[in-house]
């Protein structure tokens, strides 16, 4: 064997672990725009700049349980200097229906668009259960710190989705599904 072959092999590895880093960060930075349109507020529609503690319908009809355990990490968050800004949050049926056209034109079919997107009827936005979050140093943190707090990622293609799952503060989050059509609720 050649004895440049194992530096070789680690510049490979360390270039890899590099490129899987930077496309985390910029997947969880935040969540594919599939709505271009503005959508209006009582939609739930929030401009760029929507954290936890404003009062947009989009954070306001939340479920309470999930915002105030929202709020408290992110209170904590801030503490070390990290912002959460909402991404999306409670979404109206309309809304989640555009959302879902939107996703299917992009992926060519709906259930490629699955992945991405829930229906109306069984996405977790539009019951208020669900946020989603950015930049990446917020979920990142999220990612170490919010069983705490009882927020887990629920799906490994979404690491801006958060849910509300009480028990992770015992037992630590759930197993994450790797997209939502692994999802039993979806189904």
């Amino acid at each position: 064997m050649n004895r440049k072959t194992p530096a070789r092999v680690g510049l490979v590895v360390v270039t890899a672990a590099i490129a899987g880093t930077l496309a985390y960060q910029s997947a969880s930075s935040s969540a594919p725009s599939f709505s271009e349109g503005v959508t209006a507020q009582e939609d739930g529609g929030l401009p760029k700049t929507a954290t936890v503690f404003d009062d947009y319908p989009g954070v306001a009809n939340l479920e309470p349980d999930l915002l105030g355990a929202l709020r408290r990490a992110a209170a904590d968050a801030r503490a070390e200097g990290v912002e959460f800004r909402v991404n999306s949050g409670w979404r109206s049926p309309a809304y989640q229906d555009r959302l879902l056209s939107e996703a299917v034109a992009q992926y060519g079919s709906a259930e490629a668009a699955a992945r991405w997107v829930a229906t109306p009827e069984k996405s977790a936005h539009v019951l208020g259960k669900a946020v989603d979050l950015g930049p990446a140093p917020a979920t990142t943190w999220l990612s170490e710190h919010g069983s705490a707090y009882g927020l887990c990622q629920i799906y490994r293609n979404e690491p801006w989705h958060y849910e509300l799952r009480p028990e992770a503060i015992e037992n630590g989050c759930p197993a994450m599904y790797a997209d939502p059509t692994h999802d039993p609720r979806m189904h």
